[in-house]
């Protein structure tokens, strides 16, 4: 049997630098255009708006568990491991409050589906609202 072995020098690549230095940094993918930079800054813009128009006027339709999942996992950026770990739950409840959960071949809970159908009731769509 083989055995994988971590071995970060067998992913160095050597490169010359004035190979480097003739390359421009728009050719770079750490570049960004104008255009790429209005069109972040839109989307950054939008996305706060949504967020904003979510937490006042979604959020307090979902249970306490489901907000509380909800807002560490968007707003925090916390991993379904690092949920479970603060409200003391498994990581597959966890995924249950967010996602949901089928029984009997139909969707059933998950604060994401509930905060969609509520944004679509509401004419809220990921471009603003309607």
């Amino acid at each position: 049997m083989y055995r994988s072995t971590y071995n970060p020098d067998f992913w160095e690549v050597i490169v010359d630098h004035s190979d480097l230095e003739r390359m421009s940094e728009e050719s770079g993918i750490w570049f960004e255009s104008f255009d790429d930079r209005q069109s972040r800054y839109e989307l950054e813009e939008r996305h706060l708006e949504l967020s904003h128009y979510v937490n006042h006027n979604l959020l307090g339709t979902l249970t306490r568990k489901h907000r509380e999942a909800f807002l560490l996992y968007f707003q925090h950026g916390k991993t379904q491991q690092e949920i479970a770990e603060i409200l003391d739950m498994s990581r597959r409840v966890v995924s249950q409050h967010l996602f949901g959960i089928r029984r009997n071949g139909k969707h059933v809970g998950g604060a994401i589906k509930k905060i969609r159908s509520l944004c679509r009731d509401h004419g809220v769509t990921p471009t603003g609202f309607a």
